[in-house]
Parts: structure tokens; sequence; C-alpha cells
């Protein structure tokens, strides 16, 4: 099992997988085959019978931050890839929650855009005090369609979810604890340790029980999934061809401010 994973780096010890994002020389940025191993990582292990926990990670100092700016303005005329891409972002966040072995997110760095929805549609969330965590969509011209707008306002509520989401604002781990984003924030140094703990308790429970209950809670997040994750994908299609997306791309290449015109 697991053969052939060239942006993720799989790792066993005992009853406990750990899944781990590999591209650090660019912060774990996504690209197309990390989005494919992602989409099928998920069923993969579903299939593996001594995998009872698996940790969610990134390599180096930093989970992931999302999209790779430079690789999305260079695929502005692809239309097909872009549709290929938006659909395996969906199967992704479906693997993660329809998997029946809990996941742990070990967020040791930022996490940003579609980087903070794989840490969010996890189960449980132990993430570095001092990461930032952030959707920043809005800010490239883009809708949040890749799961932001669903897991966040699930997570902390509306008002709170629109504070950050129409600003594309960071949250540090402590304050995304604080307010129920995630579930532990912990210095640099005690992560580690906290995560291995929590993720041994788990893989020598009722692992029946636990896969269960992780099944019968997701229910809800599920539910919300299949209502809005289509539409919302579609809002960030329309919002990708519009010019303030393409505005915001030219400006961050150019290392400048972008203006933009509302359109």
């Amino acid at each position: 099992m697991y053969d052939n994973y060239e942006t993720l780096k799989i790792e066993r010890a005992g009853k406990i997988l750990t899944v781990t994002i590999n591209r650090p020389e660019v912060k774990n940025a996504t690209n197309p085959m990390m989005h494919g191993e992602l989409v099928r990582i998920w069923p993969e292990i579903g299939r593996d019978p001594d995998a009872h926990v698996v940790v969610f990670t990134g390599a180096g100092d930093s989970f992931s931050a999302g999209g790779d700016i430079k690789a999305i303005h260079g695929s502005l005329p692809d239309h097909e890839a872009w549709v290929f891409s938006i659909l395996e972002a969906r199967d992704i966040l479906y693997g993660i929650v329809d998997l029946d072995r809990p996941v742990i997110a070990k967020v040791n760095g930022n996490a940003i855009g579609l980087g903070a929805s794989l840490a969010l549609f996890c189960d449980l969330v132990f993430a570095r005090d001092t990461a930032k965590i952030a959707d920043p969509h809005v800010g490239i011209g883009l809708v949040a369609g890749d799961g932001g707008s669903v897991i966040w306002p699930a997570l902390i509520g509306y008002a709170r979810a629109k504070r950050y989401l129409l600003t594309g604002d960071a949250i540090t781990g402590a304050e995304a604890a604080a307010i129920g984003l995630v579930t532990e924030a912990l210095p640099a140094d005690e992560l580690d340790a906290r995560v291995q703990q929590f993720a041994e308790r788990l893989a020598n429970g009722a692992g029946m029980a636990i896969r269960m209950t992780k099944k019968s809670v997701n229910m809800d997040l599920r539910q919300k999934l299949d209502a809005m994750i289509e539409a919302q994908l579609g809002y960030e299609t329309m919002t990708r061809y519009s010019a303030d997306h393409r505005e915001a791309l030219e400006a961050f290449l150019a290392k400048r401010k972008p203006s933009f015109q509302g359109r």
C-alpha cells in the first residue's frame, strides 16, 4: 500500500499513520500532483485495516501555503484544468470527512487557503500557537469556494467566519483555539508530544465506537458539504475569470498592491 506518492510522505508507527505534505521548499503549496495524491490517499487509508488513527501534517515549518500563485497565474487560460482542479478539491474534502478513522491535523506552521481547509476539515486540530491560519481567497479576487465557506462558519458561526473570510485576515493558533476554530494550541516544542499522546489514546481506544462516532458527528458536516460545495465552487469559478482576480495575480507577481475595480 501507499506506493507512488511524490508529494506526500506516508509513515506507519503501530496503529498510527502519519501523512505529511512534503513540499517544504514551497511551504507545502499545492500543485496538480498533490491534488491527485490527496484525492486517493484517504480511500486508500480506508482500505488499510491496520491504520486506526491518521496524523496529517506538513514538512518543515509550514502546514500548507495553499495554492501556488505563480501556477495559478500560469494556468488562467486552461479552463479544463481549472474544472478538474476544483472537482479534485471537492473530492479531497469528502475524503477526509468520509474516512472512518479519526484524522488529527498537526498544524506545525502556517495553514493558508486550501491549506487551512485541509486542516479544519480534520476531526481534531492541534496547532502551533504562533501559526497563522487564514483563508485569503478574497485577497486574490476569489470566493473561498474550496471548503472555507463551509467549514469556518460551521466551526465558529457566521459572524466570526465572515469577519475572516470577507477580509482574508489571519488568526494565530492561540486565537483560533480561543474561539473554537481549532481544538488546542500549543508552543512549538510541545506540539509533537501532545499530538502523539492524543493519537495513541485514540489508537488504543474502542476502535469501532470511535469510527462510528466520527461518522455520526460528521453527518451534519457532510450534509453541509452536499448542500453547499458545488455552488461555492461555481462562485469561485465565476470570480476566477474576473478582472479583479487577474489584477491580484499580476500585482502579486509584480510585488505591488492590487487596484481592484469590483468586477
